[in-house]
């Protein structure tokens, strides 16, 4: 639960103890408590002015200044949270702290219009069997709790509001219930009623009215005769305790614990005077939610230019294999015709006298078909046919098709 002090209290605190003392029991950083100072003008200890006093000299603590008009009265500081954290949300945590100094959870706050309409639903409801009213319409606070803790909830959610807006939040509501916005993020979170649920014992009423049915059904004739309704008994009981809970979404991060998402009445502690906690309880969540999506987006990031590297270096083998396809049907032509050439230039020679008429018939269709297949090799027939068939050019991933686990 926050701490709250007086300017004239906090100004004695500081100047009973070194700060460093003070922040560590604090559990604050010493800049995050000379920034308190600051804030609420309270004069510290310079440096070496206690060891100054330890040593006996003569040393004077610097006035208080009178309070600026308009100012906070009071300096709360917010609790701290122990659980293991993140050194970005720690650093989120300590500056939520120095803006929730100027907090005071103990005064009233202004009124809202998301929390006048969410009352108002309040009001206006039929408590159920289990005693709770609920509300989760767009427009409205998610709550549920009984008619005794109206009044209460017109208390808590103001100040609430009021700590959230030191920390940049707003509570808004667009086509959803409401929740607490900020540049950033959008925080959602709900207030309920800890009801205790036990088993029903049937009273003395509710077994002589089941006693009766029952042995009015034993005494029953016929299948047609009419019967009353079986007397209805509940299951459970349950018993409204008026112990409210402020419960925030839940965020899991990378590194340490999850922030605080719950924020519950107790013996000494109650909602009405945590809102600073709250509020901080907010800002720290809505930074771990900007680093679960700068995360994530970062993820989806690595694995689209991974999709993308393994996308290139198929389309490249897809190429690389038409290319290479090309290549060899070119070179097993150029092949098919020096062999053709090389038959030509001996068979005229091999045989005995003049040629006869079919082997000068072979010579004559192979002269042509070797003329036929030079000029397929031709640079002008070699362009040609890399054009029809789209390759070495822009569209030399022709009839390339990704992979769908792409």
């Amino acid at each position: 639960m926050a701490r709250v002090f007086t300017r004239e209290a906090f100004y004695d605190l500081v100047w009973s103890k070194p700060l460093t003392q003070l922040a560590n029991e604090f559990s604050l950083s010493d800049v995050a408590l000379h920034k308190i100072c600051k804030k609420h003008d309270i004069p510290h200890p310079p440096l070496g002015w206690w060891a100054k006093q330890a040593a006996g000299k003569p040393v004077k603590p610097v006035p208080l200044p009178p309070a600026v008009t308009g100012t906070v009265p009071r300096i709360t500081i917010a609790s701290a949270d122990l659980s293991p954290q993140s050194a970005a949300l720690a650093r989120v945590r300590e500056q939520a702290r120095i803006l929730a100094s100027t907090a005071d959870d103990d005064l009233a706050a202004p009124p809202h219009p998301l929390i006048d309409r969410t009352l108002a639903k309040l009001r206006q409801a039929k408590p159920p069997e289990t005693g709770l009213v609920a509300l989760d319409a767009a427009g409205l606070i998610p709550c549920q709790v009984s008619v005794a803790s109206i009044d209460r909830l017109a208390v808590i959610l103001p100040r609430i509001v009021q700590a959230a807006s030191l920390q940049g939040l707003v509570l808004t509501a667009g086509d959803g219930p409401a929740q607490f916005t900020s540049e950033a993020e959008s925080v959602r979170f709900s207030i309920t009623e800890l009801v205790r649920r036990e088993k029903h014992v049937l009273t003395d009423a509710e077994r002589a009215r089941q006693e009766a049915w029952q042995k009015r059904a034993a005494q029953s004739r016929s299948w047609n005769d009419v019967l009353p309704h079986r007397p209805h008994v509940p299951d459970w009981d349950y018993h409204l305790t008026g112990l409210l809970s402020f419960e925030l979404e839940h965020v899991s991060v990378r590194e340490g614990a999850s922030p605080r998402r719950s924020f519950r009445d107790a013996k000494v502690q109650r909602l009405e005077t945590m809102a600073s906690d709250i509020a901080v309880g907010l800002a720290v969540l809505a930074a771990a939610k900007t680093a679960q999506r700068l995360q994530h987006e970062a993820e989806q990031r690595r694995l689209e230019e991974e999709r993308q590297r393994r996308e290139r270096a198929a389309r490249l083998a897809h190429i690389e294999e038409r290319r290479t396809a090309e290549l060899e049907a070119l070179l097993a032509e150029r092949e098919a015709l020096d062999q053709l050439r090389r038959l030509l230039a001996t068979l005229p020679v091999e045989g005995p006298g003049e040629p006869t008429p079919r082997l000068a018939a072979f010579l004559s269709w192979a002269k042509t078909r070797l003329e036929a297949g030079e000029e397929r090799l031709s640079p002008r027939a070699i362009e040609a046919r890399l054009t029809a068939g789209r390759l070495f050019g822009d569209d030399d991933d022709h009839c390339y098709v990704p992979a769908r686990w792409y």
